[in-house]
């Protein structure tokens, strides 16, 4: 059960409109190519400061089996950075974490509402919270490399990394959620790619994508050039593989980010582990 809670912090950490009929977007008359296409979208979404988001990863690994993670996002960057994740399914090698889990996350700390402490360790309030910085010193869990795990799907981090892309290629197009877009496919050199970052994501990232060289992604693009879907796929079936899926919508529009009422909040039990 500790390894399925440790699966489940580390996706809920992250770590994230128009219509019209169109095809790859264009700058003028000039119809731009894929590598065109994910820059600009890369410069589009560092511009959103609000979106929602449908979350689906599996992965597999070697010792532990196999995973997944369905859920749902919020997110704001301004006023205050802030995210609302809701995973109603958290399976991992065979198990499931009864009740999913939430997690509120403003800067470094989480407030978390996981109903299977209840059981396991006697917890008294709904919800728990974690000071980030803290509990990766004192339990030994490499909190920036979970970080850079669940990171790999929010939509700023994601779209800067298809830019290193060599082989983009637009496919197709297709609508997602109703909305008109271009299909594009291609890999990318998780090292190079890493380098794109700003330094903190950098650092993250770079630990949670350990040991995998190279990934395939697929994108869906809409007329104003955002990403309305993103799929990375990365690793060997000998090492582990992971596939995330990221569904976005309901860019800059407004939404509720808040941290439960105080007398509803209690500090992590001292009798859990999360290490290991």
């Amino acid at each position: 059960m500790r390894r399925l809670l440790v699966a489940a912090g580390a996706v809920a950490a992250i770590t994230v409109a128009g219509c019209g009929t169109t095809a790859a977007p264009s700058l003028g008359n000039a119809k731009l190519s894929a590598a065109e296409v994910l820059q600009q979208t890369a410069q589009k979404a560092d511009d959103v400061n609000t979106y929602s988001a449908d979350l689906v990863v599996d992965f597999s690994s070697p010792k532990g089996g196999a995973g997944n993670v369905q859920g749902t996002m919020l997110y704001q960057k301004t006023p205050q950075l802030a995210s609302d994740i809701t995973l109603n399914q958290v399976t991992f090698g065979g198990q499931n974490l009864p009740g999913g889990v939430r997690v509120v996350l403003q800067g470094d700390v989480a407030y978390v509402k996981l109903d299977v402490l209840k059981t396991l360790v006697g917890a008294t309030k709904p919800w728990i919270k974690l000071d980030l910085k803290q509990l990766g010193s004192s339990s030994g869990v490499n909190v920036d490399q979970l970080l850079g795990q669940a990171q790999q799907i929010d939509l700023k981090t994601s779209a800067a990394l298809l830019t290193a892309s060599k082989d983009a290629k637009a496919v197709g197009t297709e609508k997602v959620g109703g909305v008109d877009t271009t299909h594009y496919t291609g890999t990318f050199d998780t090292e190079q790619a890493v380098k794109l970052l700003a330094p903190e994501a950098q650092t993250r990232l770079q630990g949670g994508l350990s040991g995998v060289k190279d990934v395939k992604f697929d994108a869906w693009i809409d007329a104003q050039g955002l990403p309305r879907k993103v799929e990375l796929n990365g690793g060997k079936a000998e090492e582990g593989t992971f596939k995330a899926t990221a569904l976005f919508k309901a860019f800059n529009e407004p939404v509720t980010i808040q941290t439960p009422p105080a007398d509803q909040v209690g500090e992590i039990p001292k009798n859990i582990s999360l290490g290991g």
